[in-house]
């Protein structure tokens, strides 16, 4: 076990780890992690996901993290910064993934500590998101100072295709 390391890939690096991300994506989905895709998930399916966001990630509007443990993508988290001039002051955090071999260590936190970080240096102070109701990812948005707003349900299936309900998240970053 090497010490993890969290990096927020440039378009190269991104590039050059999309098989690591695919590894990761496809561990998830496969493990039940409703993420938007079902089970089984294969590594070439999730890498050409990946791939689509090449262009998102090179423009700067689709912001990627990774966390390594050694030369292993084990942990990813997305920001998709606002896009509309009423909402230069937002963001969406998405895909938070921690490998089902690297869980319990305390990375998801850390991940999202990243993105906060870079959220705040780039004048975002409200972060949304939305989680499986009733998951782990759930208690630990609850558990990281998100305020759940609202549950839609029967919002998205999960990785078998059941419809399940979905909780929506805020959080500020300042004030």
């Amino acid at each position: 076990m090497h010490p993890i390391t969290i990096t927020r890939l440039s378009a190269e690096r991104f590039d050059a780890d999309l098989p690591g991300l695919a590894e990761l994506l496809a561990d998830a989905v496969d493990g039940g992690a409703s993420l938007g895709f079902l089970s089984p998930y294969a590594p070439p399916a999730a890498a050409g996901w990946w791939r689509s966001l090449s262009g998102a990630v090179a423009e700067g509007s689709h912001l990627v993290w990774a966390a390594y443990d050694g030369d292993r993508v084990v942990g990813t988290v997305s920001l998709l910064p606002g896009r509309k001039d009423n909402g230069r002051h937002r963001a969406e955090l998405v895909k938070l993934i921690v490998h089902r071999q690297a869980r319990g260590r305390g990375l998801a936190r850390r991940l999202m500590s990243a993105l906060e970080l870079e959220a705040e240096a780039r004048g975002i102070d409200l972060l949304l998101l939305d989680t499986e109701t009733g998951s782990d990812a759930e208690y630990l948005y609850h558990a990281t100072g998100w305020t759940a707003y609202g549950v839609v349900p029967d919002y998205a299936a999960d990785p078998g295709g059941t419809l399940r309900d979905c909780t929506f998240f805020y959080k500020r970053l300042s004030g």
